[in-house]
């Protein structure tokens, strides 16, 4: 690909996220804090990585925007959805995320991000109480409005671009329905029929967000864009999209620490996870019916990575668990414990322990903005449908199941996706290959 089919990243970049919470607050008070010059964006690939370009004495090693045009901290606006009217600076403060004199400095910018009211259905998040909901009449009336409010957001932010962010909470398990999700005619049906059992609130965000020329990016593990009907809207709008759930923590550590295993050959018995968390999320994960979304996503890392089928002697029959508690102390501050049962040489039974006491929304913020970035430079690039390059910010990456397609979850391997897709969007030679 040449550099100049690129578009150069000119003007205001809207991020219209889905949520006002303890993720989009610490993700919104970082950006505004960094381009004071006031805090670091520490965690963030696109302002720290370096990516090698060239070989032998052309070789370099270069920021993301020394290679392509990106969109800088300082053109970015923001507008957010969600059920709950406080404006970003009180909801920040509500989170108990940051201390209170990192968000005093933005709070003038803070308070004049107010939450539109949301396109809610309290069936897909039960333990969600608020008012601030739009007067939906049905499915397809949420999507007309969610239409609105993104051409509003536009004019009135001058923007040029505009991306949609999901960061909101997850909403209770949806199968794919072949006779709903596999075609676009099906699913705008469906949303006019108001089919409320096989269309999410979240789909029709999605929806709205492609028909009006927005990247869409899905940071839960809803069904929403994981569909064929929505990857058939992503082509005929030209428009990428990318999901699902925020890779932050466990995932992380998972999709790092199984290559170690896999790649000095030992066995695994089993890998049990177990999360306490006491936060919004914690509080609508405590649902069965929400939970079970996350533990499909959080299930699906380990098979694509020890594969049965390659080393049967190693991984034909652990046993993968995990789980998730709602535990309101520990409000945004995460703890992940895993316990994994190895195998060694002849047969000899080994473990190993893993506690991560991490903080949710600190490690999600700069996955949210490397995710906005990164996508708004591939539909300036011409890109579209889903981004498999962002797969290594994802706990859940989307791939074309319905081909057979397997999704790549080891991390070393998203991220030589990611540099190679940044090489040639760059102009240069995608020049590592994925073993």
């Amino acid at each position: 690909m040449n550099k100049l089919t690129v578009k150069p990243a000119e003007g205001k970049l809207g991020i219209l996220v889905v949520g006002n919470g303890a993720v989009a607050t610490t993700f919104m008070t970082g950006v505004l804090m960094a381009r004071r010059g006031l805090a670091k964006p520490i965690g963030s690939m696109t302002q720290y990585d370096k990516v090698r370009v060239g070989r032998g004495a052309d070789k370099r090693y270069l920021h993301y925007g020394d290679i392509v045009s990106l969109a800088n901290l300082n053109d970015i606006v923001f507008g957010c959805w969600d059920v709950y009217p406080q404006n970003a600076y009180q909801s920040a403060v509500y989170a108990e995320v940051l201390k209170r004199e990192d968000i005093e400095p933005v709070r003038d910018e803070l308070e004049k991000i107010v939450p539109m009211p949301a396109a809610f259905d309290k069936n897909y998040a039960k333990r969600l109480d608020g008012d601030n909901v739009k007067p939906c009449k049905n499915r397809w009336q949420m999507v007309e409005m969610l239409r609105d409010d993104i051409r509003r957001f536009r004019k009135e932010q001058n923007c040029d671009r505009v991306v949609v962010l999901w960061a909101a909470s997850t909403e209770i398990y949806v199968p794919v329905n072949k006779d709903v999700h596999y075609r676009l005619q099906d699913l705008e049906q469906a949303m006019q029929a108001d089919d409320r059992e096989h269309i999410a609130p979240s789909m029709c965000y999605a929806y709205a967000a492609l028909i009006e020329g927005c990247p869409f990016v899905m940071g839960a593990p809803n069904t929403t864009v994981d569909i064929p009907a929505m990857w058939e809207l992503a082509e005929k709008t030209k428009m990428p999209i990318a999901g699902k759930d925020f890779k932050t923590g466990q995932t992380l550590v998972k999709s790092g620490f199984a290559p170690i295993i896999g790649t000095r050959c030992l066995g695994l018995e089993g890998w049990f996870s177990t999360n306490i968390l006491g936060n919004r999320d914690g509080l609508v994960l405590d649902v069965p019916e929400n939970f079970r979304t996350k533990e499909v996503s959080k299930l699906s890392t380990l098979e694509t990575i020890l594969k049965a089928d390659e080393q049967p002697d190693l991984y034909s029959d652990y046993y993968h668990k995990v789980r998730i508690n709602y535990y309101p102390p520990r409000n945004d501050n995460k703890e992940s414990w895993d316990n994994i049962d190895i195998r060694g040489w002849m047969n000899y039974p080994m473990q190993i322990k893993i506690n991560f006491l991490c903080r949710d929304s600190i490690l999600a913020a700069p996955v949210c903005l490397d995710l906005c970035l990164l996508i708004d430079l591939a539909a300036r690039a011409g890109r579209f449908g889903t981004q498999r390059f962002l797969s290594f910010f994802l706990k859940s990456p989307m791939h074309d199941y319905t081909r057979g397609e397997e999704a790549v979850n080891h991390l070393y391997q998203q991220h030589t996706m990611l540099k190679n897709a940044i090489r040639e969007m760059g102009g240069f030679e995608p020049d590592e290959e994925i073993d």
